[in-house]
Order: structure tokens, then C-alpha cells, then sequence
């Protein structure tokens, strides 16, 4: 995610931090700075209780990551954001039932978390405490340490509750989907959760305003484009299963040969649509030249080059037997854009995102079109 750095890596997953950041911990500092007698002693208790509760959204994501792991799905990266974290599966799950354990698996921690605090700050009397929050701000001059966990406690069982509104993206919402595809099916089940998310967004966002709560109304239209999108991805994968790789590369696609030049490439993008080439040899592809490798060497290389300085030789390979949601995955689980196609060791021609793009628009026409009477 872009104006992200990375801050850990925890069983091959890369912790980031995005920089907005930030601003959760100056607003927290500015929050506490006015209930404490010391200003900047209130501030910096803020800033490290806001540090301390994206280490618990740190955690829960971790429970979702680490499951899915388990389960042979593979997690690339956890981006801390203002709102909380997402953790970035390099695939749905397949079955309902995993799809259940990973997602529960989040609230889950926070549960743990929060019984462990409970534990430390002494059972039944810290709920007391957190029943008044006049009482708990005026702790922070005498016992801060232990404000620190009543409030985290508090936190915790928050994400946890929130977290388990039935509404994508939030865990609720794919526990949901979930257990309604184990007896439905996932496009239909998405469907209805989603349509219940964004019911759900609708009351939130009504209620935000009404309130005058800004984050609410904030959260309720991230809820509503949430569940919306998630709803969109779920159809593309049911409309892209009903194609193979095979019925979709482009057959009339241009190719460059060992000994072709730059200038060769330019023709090509200035008289096609294609902005991808294999470069040849013999009935073989050696490598791929894209059109930004050819706009860096305009830019950065003197004279006319050769493709075969610029070309990427380490490039993606897929069966074209295989469905075009399967290579869709196979690009988003490798960070690639392009594939070769092969038929066996036989070289059939390259695909894209963007030729995905183009044949899910198609594909998804021409069913409406056999739906309607």
C-alpha cells in the first residue's frame, strides 16, 4: 500500500504502518493533554495509549493472518491505518468453514486480550471502573499504568463487539457469509450479506449524523462501499470461473524477436492498443518488454536498444486450461501483472489485468443479457 513503511516482519508477514498514521497519535495526545493536569504529561500518556492499542489491532490481525496460514492461504503484508488494520490475504478462501476460522480468529484475540487485562486489573472491579469514564480520566494523575489497562481492557472488548457487526468488511460480515454459504452457496451468500451490511451502514450513518458523530458517519460509508465491493469481487469470481485462460489471451497479439529494437516497440504501442511484448526466439518467449520499460529507456538510454536489454527474462507462466479467476489469482498471489500462456510447452500468447478487466466486463454483459426475457 502506497505511503506505507514497514516497521516489522512477523512469520514472513511485513507489519506497515501507514502514514496517516500519525495523526492517531497526535489527536490521541491532544485528547489526554486536556484531562490531565500536566498537559504534556497527558499528551504523551495519549500517544502511548493510542501505540498501545494499534499493538492489540496489530495482534488481531495477526490472529487472522496466522489461521489463514495454517490454511495454505498465504498473507503478504498488515498496514496499520487509522481506521485499524487489514491484513492482505493473496487469496479468498475456498471453503466456508476456513473462511469462518480466519475470520473469528480476530475478535478471538481480542477476547484473550481482554481477559488477560481483566485478570491484571482486578476481575469485577475494573468493569466498575469502566462503567464511569469521569472516574477512569481521573486516575491518570495517581495510578496511570493502571489506567493504561483499564482502558485498553475497554478497548479491546470494543473492537471485539464492533468487529462482530454483521456488515463487510468487518469480521461479523464474513462470519456471516460464511455460515450462509455452507448452506448456500458463496455468490448468493455474499449477496445477502453484503445487502445486510449495507442496511446495517444505512442505520449507522443516519444515526452519525443525527448525533453529530463524525467517525461514525465515516465508518458507516466505509461499511457501505466495503460491503459493496466485496459483493463485486464475489460476482467476478463466479462470471470469471465460467472462461479458461485459453479462450481469452490475445491471439492476434504482436511480438518482438531477438535483434528487434526500441524503436520497433514505439511503432508497435503508437499503432496498436497493446502496451505488452513477447520477445521471440524462435517459437519460444525468451522475455517480456512493457511499455514502461520502453518509456525508462527513452528516458534513461542513449541510442536505439536492443529489446533484449530491457526485457523482464524471469516473467509468469499459466496453463490455459486453467479459468480466468484461477490466473486472476495466481497474478494477485505472485504481485504480477502479466502472464505467458502456454498449452503445455506450447506458447500461446500473453494476458493481463487489463485483458482480465476487459473479459469480465464482456462476460458479465452477455449474462444480464441471457437473463433478460
Amino acid at each position: 500500500m502506497n505511503w506505507s513503511f514497514q516497521l516489522a516482519r512477523i512469520s514472513g508477514i511485513n507489519i506497515k504502518v501507514h502514514i496517516t498514521f500519525f495523526l492517531v497519535l497526535i489527536l490521541g495526545g491532544v485528547q489526554w493533554a486536556g484531562n490531565a493536569s500536566n498537559g504534556v504529561e497527558g499528551f504523551l500518556f495519549g500517544v502511548v495509549l493510542m501505540i498501545a492499542l494499534f499493538a492489540c489491532v496489530t495482534l488481531h490481525e495477526l490472529g487472522h493472518s496466522l489461521v489463514a496460514q495454517r490454511l495454505g492461504i498465504p498473507v503478504t503484508e498488515i498496514t496499520l491505518l487509522p481506521l485499524g488494520g487489514v491484513a492482505q490475504l493473496s487469496k479468498n478462501p475456498e471453503k466456508p468453514l476456513h473462511e469462518l476460522l480466519i475470520a473469528v480468529a480476530g475478535p478471538l484475540v481480542n477476547v484473550i486480550i481482554a481477559v488477560i487485562l481483566l485478570v491484571i486489573t482486578g476481575g469485577t472491579s475494573a468493569l466498575n471502573v469502566l462503567g464511569g469514564r469521569g472516574e477512569l480520566l481521573n486516575q491518570l494523575n495517581d495510578t496511570a499504568p493502571r489506567t493504561l489497562l483499564l482502558w485498553l481492557l475497554g478497548a479491546n472488548i470494543s473492537l471485539c463487539l464492533f468487529n462482530l457487526i454483521p456488515a463487510f468488511p468487518l469480521d461479523g460480515g464474513r462470519i456471516l457469509r460464511a455460515l450462509l454459504a455452507m448452506a448456500l452457496g458463496y455468490p448468493r451468500a455474499t449477496r445477502i450479506a453484503a445487502i445486510i451490511g449495507q442496511a446495517i451502514a444505512i442505520v449507522l450513518g443516519v444515526y452519525g449524523i443525527i448525533s453529530g458523530n463524525f467517525i461514525l458517519v465515516l465508518i458507516a460509508v466505509f461499511v457501505f462501499f466495503g460491503a459493496n465491493q466485496e459483493n463485486t469481487v464475489a460476482q467476478s469470481k463466479t462470471v470469471l470461473t465460467t472462461q479458461k485462460v485459453g479462450d481469452a489471451y490475445n491471439k492476434h497479439a504482436l511480438a518482438l524477436h531477438v535483434g528487434d529494437r526500441v524503436s520497433k516497440v514505439v511503432d508497435y504501442i503508437l499503432t496498436s492498443y497493446q502496451p505488452d511484448f513477447a520477445v521471440m526466439q524462435g517459437s519460444n518467449p525468451i522475455g517480456i518488454v512493457r511499455r514502461e520499460d520502453v518509456l525508462r529507456s527513452l528516458a534513461l538510454q542513449p541510442g536505439d536498444a536492443y529489446v533484449t536489454e530491457i526485457m523482464h527474462r524471469d516473467f509468469l507462466r499459466i496453463d490455459a486450461n486453467k479459468s480466468l479467476d484461477e490466473v486472476r489469482q495466481f497474478l494477485a498471489e505472485n504481485g504480477g501483472r502479466i502472464v505467458a500462456v502456454f498449452n503445455g510447452t506450447q506458447y500461446l500468447g500473453l494476458l493481463s489485468n487489463e485483458d482480465l478487466g476487459e473479459a469480465l466486463a464482456v462476460l458479465t454483459f452477455v449474462q444480464r443479457q441471457k437473463r433478460q426475457p
